[in-house]
C-alpha cells in the first residue's frame, strides 16, 4: 500500500473521539487552532474564536473547557498560537489591534497589544514560524488596503503594553485582505489572500513591498483559504468564496513551465459526492508524510468531505457522518497523531482520531442561533453577488 492511499485509509477511519460543546452561549466556531505541548507532561491547548466576540481554551487531549477571552468591543477573527510557547494566543480584532493573551496567567487582560493604523479594520492574521513577525490584513476603507507587520519579539513579559506597527505594505491588493499564512519553515516567506481575487506571495526581508513580491497569482474569485503545500512547502493553493479551487508552484517561477497545477472554478461541479451533497468548502490540509494535499467540505447538515487532490483532478477520499448538525466553518489537523478538529455552527468542538471510539452517549443535537448570531455565511459575500451581476 502506498502512503497516499494509506493515508486515505486513515483519513477515512477517522471517527469521533471527543465532543465539547457551548452550551450556556451558543455561538459559531469560527476558526480553530491547537498548541505544540511545549513539555512531555503538557497534553497542549486547543483554542476557538468564536462569532459571540470571545476566545475559548481547552484541553487538547479532553476537550475539557479552561477558560475565555471576551474581545468587546471589536470581533474577532482568527485564533493563533505561538509556536514556541504553547501558553501565548493571538487573534486579529475589528478595532485595529492584534492582540496576545497568556493563557497561564488569570488575568483576562492582553499580555501585548499590537495596534494599527487610525481606521483600520483587521480580518485576518498570522504570525511567522519563528515568532518574531506578526502580520494582520485589512478590510478596504475608502481606497485603501493594507498588510500591517509587528516585530513579536518579548510577547511574555512585557504585560499590557502595545507595539507600534514595523510598516505596512499597501500596492499589492485593491480589496479585503481575507487570508494571511506565513510559510512554515522559512519565516521570511508570507502569502496574502484578498476579495480582488490575488494571492501574493512575499519575501519580507526585502527592502520595500516592490521587491518583496515574488509572486501575484490570480483566482478569478473572492478567496477565502490560502495555504502552502508539497515538497519544502513550494507551493501555494487558495480556496475561494464561490467554492473554487487554485493550486500553484512557486519552484516553477523561474522556469518555462506554468505555475498552474490546477485550477477548478467549483468542486462541487468536479467531486462526485452521492446526492451531490458537497456545498461548500472548508479549507486545506497538506500531510507531509504522504505528500499529498486534500481538501475539506461539506453539507448544511454537518457531514464532512475529504477530498484528494492532484494534477490530474480532486477525487472524493471519503465522508465523516454522524458529527456535526450544521455547516462546519473551521478545523485543525494535527499531524503528530493523525488527528482532526472541527468547529461549526451547531457551537460543536468535535476531535477526530483514527478508529476512535466515543465515550459519551451524548445526543447530536440540533441548534438554532439566534439570528443576531447568524453571520454572513461567507463572508464578503455580498461582493461577490454585486460583482457578478
Amino acid at each position: 500500500m502506498s502512503a497516499v492511499e494509506k493515508m486515505e485509509e486513515q483519513l477515512a477511519s477517522l471517527s469521533i473521539a471527543k465532543r465539547s460543546m457551548l452550551r450556556e452561549e451558543p455561538a459559531y466556531l469560527l476558526d480553530v487552532d491547537v498548541s505544540k505541548p511545549s513539555t512531555a507532561e503538557s497534553s497542549g491547548f486547543v483554542a476557538v474564536s468564536c462569532s459571540n466576540k470571545s476566545i475559548r481554551i481547552y484541553n487538547r487531549e479532553t476537550l475539557n473547557f479552561l477558560r475565555e477571552y471576551k474581545s468587546c468591543p471589536g470581533v474577532l477573527h482568527g485564533v493563533r498560537f505561538a509556536h514556541a510557547c504553547d501558553s501565548v494566543v493571538f487573534s486579529a480584532c475589528s478595532d485595529g489591534t492584534v492582540k496576545c493573551w497568556d493563557i497561564r496567567l488569570a488575568s483576562q487582560e492582553a499580555v501585548q497589544i499590537f495596534s494599527g493604523y487610525p481606521a483600520n479594520v483587521f480580518i485576518s492574521f498570522d504570525i511567522n514560524c519563528s515568532d518574531l513577525i506578526v502580520c494582520a490584513g485589512t478590510e478596504k476603507v475608502e481606497q485603501d488596503t493594507f498588510l500591517v507587520f509587528w516585530d513579536a519579539r518579548g510577547i511574555t513579559n512585557c504585560a499590557g503594553t502595545t507595539k507600534e506597527p514595523l510598516g505596512v505594505y499597501s500596492e499589492s491588493h485593491n480589496d479585503d485582505i481575507t487570508k494571511i499564512c506565513f510559510h512554515p519553515i522559512e519565516p521570511n516567506l508570507v502569502v496574502s489572500g484578498s476579495t480582488d481575487g490575488l494571492v501574493n506571495v512575499f519575501d519580507i526581508n526585502k527592502d520595500n513591498e516592490d521587491d518583496a513580491l515574488i509572486s501575484t497569482c490570480n483566482s478569478d474569485s473572492s478567496v477565502s483559504f490560502i495555504g502552502w503545500s508539497g515538497k519544502d512547502y513550494k507551493q501555494v493553493y487558495c480556496t475561494t468564496h464561490d467554492e473554487g479551487f487554485c493550486w500553484w508552484d512557486m519552484a516553477q517561477l523561474d522556469t518555462e513551465e506554468p505555475i498552474t497545477r490546477l485550477h477548478v472554478l467549483d468542486v462541487r461541479d468536479a467531486v462526485c459526492v452521492e446526492n451531490n451533497s458537497l456545498q461548500y468548502l472548508v479549507g486545506g490540509l497538506y500531510h507531509e508524510k504522504a505528500d499529498k494535499l486534500f481538501l475539506l467540505g461539506g453539507t448544511s447538515t454537518g457531514d464532512i468531505h475529504l477530498i484528494s487532490c492532484g494534477t490530474e483532478g480532486l477525487s472524493l477520499v471519503g465522508t465523516l457522518c454522524g458529527g456535526h448538525s450544521a455547516t462546519v466553518r473551521s478545523f485543525c489537523w494535527n499531524q503528530e497523531d493523525e488527528s482532526l478538529l472541527t468547529g461549526g455552527e451547531d457551537a460543536q468542538l468535535l476531535l477526530w482520531k483514527p478508529g476512535a471510539v466515543e465515550r459519551s452517549f451524548a445526543k447530536k443535537a440540533s441548534m438554532k442561533i439566534a439570528s443576531s448570531v447568524q453571520k454572513r455565511v461567507r463572508v464578503h459575500n455580498s461582493s461577490l453577488q454585486s460583482r457578478k451581476k
